[in-house]
């Protein structure tokens, strides 16, 4: 394939840094730091720790409120591309003549130092943009992410310490590095996650399979990632390295000590995530509502980001007359959260694959409710059955079953010889298959290998 053999004529010329003291891996990230991508500012501090000289860029800024506390322990501060809008809704040489101003100097810098890098990239970009047209028209978005790479290569540029680039997610943030890589002639990877990788629409015309064929190697979180992507791959190294525990949840652990709450007779149901369909909270609150009509007594909250389900869920439950007894907390910081981990009886996500293809890997909120000593119901969508075991280390239900999923809640409730049973063994699995201290060290000789 001409392109792919084209990145990695980039990433392997001659015309790349001076070798003399590289070593520091570049993070790509899309946005940082992110509320609900507590997982990657783990990841960044807990490789940090072990040694690896870090620097992270940053495409787009974070205007979040709330923050992690694990991000101010960070070390690396974020580097921050020029900012850009969406070129979606409007004229590509109305969005240049509005953008083009905040990216041209860089683009000098970059044309000057890797004018051939510059060519090929450009060529990639072209290409792209013909290949995932709609109609005759070529996609306008591989414009911005020409001039966002070129913005993030004039920094690498006058980075020489920098010997990697790595990127989370596998759509925008990655093809601004794999762009950025055939400008400079570094060399990258990249972590695939959920959506980024299953919904086509977010590389479309066959982009995931060169971005792969171009990457030194590539990490996703899931086995069943994992799989999916060595059928794309074509010889590229596909690592499954597992998110793990988070930082913070595992230092709360560590430190607190604090015992769960005890209950007080009634039923304290939990979930955790963004408001969106993937995540199938219709179906917890159909599955509660079966509940009240079968005299169970409970209350539930549902904490995370609002999304594009939200007002869906907010008329699901005002129409089945639970506002009273289900709260929408928002979200909240991994205090709050542990907080809330220590009040439930159960945590109930009943995953789903969306219409684009969109699914969640393996939720963290899972992994943290098990080390929690929490009992989990949910589905065996995408890479679920790598943590939870049905009747061992969780219960799972079918998909869009609000009557199976009511009465694995309410087995629960009613068999609390099962419930510790579950927990002691979830816990357990946690700290064996999940701990992110070692798991990072995974991913730290990964890093170490491909910037000697």
């Amino acid at each position: 394939m001409p392109d792919a053999a084209a990145a990695r004529t980039g990433r392997d010329s001659h015309d790349s840094h001076d070798s003399h003291h590289r070593g520091s891996i570049a993070y790509v990230l899309k946005g940082f730091p992110r509320l609900s991508e507590l997982f990657i500012a783990s990841e960044i501090s807990r490789l940090e720790r072990l040694g690896v000289p870090l620097r992270i860029y940053v495409i787009k800024r974070s205007d979040e409120a709330i923050r992690h506390a694990i991000v101010a322990e960070i070390d690396a501060r974020p580097e921050y591309l020029p900012a850009a809008g969406s070129v979606s809704a409007v004229a590509l040489w109305r969005w240049l003549a509005q953008h083009f101003g905040a990216f041209a100097p860089s683009l000098r810098r970059v044309l000057q130092r890797r004018p051939l890098g510059v060519i090929r990239a450009a060529g990639l970009a072209s290409l792209q943009a013909i290949r995932a047209r709609r109609g005759l028209r070529p996609r306008k978005v591989y414009a911005k992410e020409f001039l966002q790479a070129a913005a993030l290569a004039d920094r690498l540029l006058d980075a020489p310490d920098v010997a990697h680039l790595h990127a989370h997610f596998c759509h925008g943030a990655t093809t601004v590095t794999w762009l950025a890589s055939v400008m400079t002639g570094l060399p990258f990877s990249f972590t695939a996650h959920a959506k980024d990788l299953y919904c086509a629409s977010l590389n479309p015309a066959g982009l995931l399979g060169r971005k792969l064929a171009a990457a030194r190697f590539v990490v996703t979180c899931t086995e069943a990632n994992r799989q999916h992507l060595k059928r794309l791959a074509n010889g590229t190294p596909v690592h499954r390295v597992y998110h793990g525990l988070n930082a913070e949840l595992a230092r709360l652990l560590h430190t607190e000590h604090a015992a769960r709450r005890p209950g007080d007779g009634v039923l304290r149901v939990l979930g955790v995530g963004r408001l969106v369909r993937k995540k199938g909270f219709d179906v917890l609150v159909d599955a509660l509502a079966l509940l009240d009509r079968r005299g169970i007594r409970w209350c539930a909250s549902i904490a995370g980001e609002d999304g594009d389900a939200g007002d869906d869920l907010r008329r699901r439950i005002a129409d089945r007359s639970l506002a009273n007894r289900i709260g929408l907390t928002g979200p909240l910081s991994q205090a709050a959260l542990y907080d809330e981990y220590r009040r439930a009886d159960v945590v109930c996500l009943p995953c789903r694959v969306d219409e684009d293809g969109d699914r969640d890997g393996i939720p963290n909120v899972l992994i943290e409710a098990m080390a929690c000593g929490v009992p989990v119901v949910t589905t065996a969508v995408s890479g679920i059955p790598e943590i939870v075991d049905d009747g061992v280390t969780g219960l799972v239900v079918p998909v869009d079953d609000p009557a199976s999923t009511a009465d694995a809640i309410e087995r629960l409730a009613r068999d609390p010889a099962l419930a510790r049973r579950i927990s002691a063994k979830a816990e357990t699995q946690v700290r064996e298959r999940f701990d992110g201290d070692r798991l990072a060290a995974d991913l730290a000789r990964l890093f170490t290998e491909a910037a000697a």
